[in-house]
C-alpha cells in the first residue's frame, strides 16, 4: 500500500482480529490495543478461540484445501468462541520457517534508492526468482554512513493461498506477517523488554528465534518444534502419539523414571536449537557496537515451551537465564474464561497479532 493514500479515519480505526494458522490448528483473538509504555494499561481480551483441522489442508506451507480450514473455523466461531469477535478484518501470521528474513546494512541511500538496493541484495540471499516472491522491507536505522533494512520475502503461492482462504471465510486480511513479528510485538509489553533478549517461539513444527533490543534485530529458525518432541518421545518409549504428548506435557525433561531416555531422545533436536541460538547471538554481538549490548536473557513462548525441564536444559547449556513467558499475563480478561495452563502458551502468536493498531498498518504501508 502507498503511504500517501488518503484513508478516512473511521476506516483506519475499525477493529481487527488476529488469526494464526498452524500446521493443523487455527487460533483467533481480538483485543483492545493497550500501551507498552504504560503497563497499567493492558490490552483487554474481547474474544478468542482455537480449533484443529486435518493436516492435508496444507502442503509445504501452501493452503491446498481452504474449505477444510474454513469449515473448522466456522464451527469454532459458532460453537467454541470465548467472548466475541466483532469484525471481519484480520491480521494473519505465517510460520517463520516458510519465510525469508534478513537484516541488511547498506551504504547511506536516498529514499528512492532503497527498494532497488534491497532487491539486488535479496537476489544474492534467496534461491527463488524475485518474480515468484512477495517482498517487503522496513528501514530500521539511518545513520550518516549507512541505511539498515529488515526485509521479508515470501513465496507468492503461499501468500495467494492465504488470500484465497480469507475469501472463502469471508474475512478481509489487512496484514500478513511472520510469527516472529507477532512475538516481538507481544514481548514489547514485558516489564524486562528493555534489555537485550532472545525470544524463542516453540511452535508445533518449528522453533523460531529472534534477537529483541527495542525491535527485532536478527532471526533464526529450526524446523523442529513441539510435534518433533512428541514424535521423539513416542519412538524412544514405544508409545503412541497421544500417550507421548501426555508424557511430554507432564514430565518432559524433568525428573521422572524415564528422564534419561527422554533426554537422550530429545538431545539431537535440542542441540540443533542451541546451535542456532548460539549462531544468532554471535551474529548480533559481532554486529553491534553498543555498550552493554550482550544478550542478558532468553524468553520462551509458544505451545512447545511448556515442556517441563526445557528452560533448565537451555539455561545449563547456554549459560544464560531462560524463562517462560505466559502471553496471558499481558492482558486483562474481565469476566472471560481463561484457557487452561496447558493451552495458554499456544496463543502467543495470535495474542501478538491481536494488539496491532489498524492505523499503524496503514502508516507502515
Amino acid at each position: 500500500m502507498n503511504k500517501n493514500n488518503k484513508l478516512p479515519f473511521f476506516f483506519n480505526d475499525k477493529p481487527i482480529f488476529g488469526m494464526d494458522i498452524g500446521h493443523t490448528s487455527l487460533k483467533v483473538m481480538q483485543s483492545s490495543f493497550g500501551d507498552p509504555k504504560n503497563r497499567s494499561k493492558k490490552p483487554r481480551v474481547m474474544g478468542y478461540g482455537a480449533t484443529s483441522f486435518d493436516g492435508s489442508a496444507i502442503k509445504d506451507g501452501v493452503i491446498v484445501k481452504p474449505e477444510i480450514i474454513a469449515d473448522a473455523a466456522l464451527k469454532m466461531f459458532s460453537e467454541k468462541l470465548v467472548g466475541d469477535i466483532t469484525t471481519n478484518r484480520c491480521a494473519i501470521a505465517i510460520p517463520a520457517y516458510r519465510i525469508f528474513t534478513r537484516y541488511l546494512k547498506l551504504p547511506k541511500l536516498k529514499v528512492n534508492e532503497i527498494a532497488e538496493a534491497t532487491r539486488l541484495e535479496v537476489e544474492q540471499y534467496i534461491p527463488i526468482p524475485l518474480e515468484d516472491l512477495y517482498l517487503d522491507y522496513e528501514v530500521t536505522l539511518n545513520t550518516n554512513d549507512s541505511t539498515e533494512v529488515f526485509f521479508v520475502a515470501v513465496p507468492k503461492d503461499i501468500i495467494n493461498s492465504y488470500l484465497e482462504l480469507s475469501s472463502v471465510m469471508g474475512i478481509e486480511p489487512l496484514l500478513i506477517e511472520p510469527t516472529l513479528s507477532s512475538s516481538g510485538r507481544l514481548f514489547s509489553f514485558d516489564k524486562n523488554n528493555n534489555i537485550p533478549s532472545v525470544i524463542i517461539d516453540f511452535g508445533s513444527k518449528s522453533s523460531d528465534m529472534s534477537i529483541f533490543v527495542d525491535r527485532i534485530l536478527a532471526t533464526g529458525t529450526v524446523e523442529s518444534g513441539g510435534d518433533t518432541f512428541t514424535e521423539k518421545i513416542s519412538k524412544a518409549l514405544n508409545l503412541n502419539l497421544v500417550e507421548a504428548k501426555i508424557v511430554k506435557n507432564k514430565y518432559g525433561l524433568g525428573v521422572s523414571k524415564k528422564q534419561k531416555e527422554i533426554t537422550e531422545a530429545l538431545e539431537p533436536v535440542l542441540n540443533e536449537i542451541i546451535k542456532e541460538l548460539q549462531r544468532i547471538i554471535r551474529y548480533y554481538e559481532e554486529q553491534t557496537s553498543a555498550k552493554n549490548a550482550s544478550i542478558k536473557q532468553i524468553v520462551t513462548l509458544g505451545g512447545g515451551a511448556n515442556m517441563p525441564g526445557l528452560n533448565d536444559y537451555l539455561t545449563s547449556n547456554l549459560r544464560l537465564p531462560v524463562r517462560h513467558s505466559d502471553p496471558w499475563q499481558y492482558f486483562e480478561f474481565n469476566k472471560l474464561k481463561i484457557p487452561s495452563e496447558v493451552d495458554k502458551p499456544m496463543y502467543a502468536t495470535v495474542a501478538g497479532l491481536s494488539i496491532i493498531k489498524p492505523k499503524g498498518i496503514f502508516n507502515y504501508a
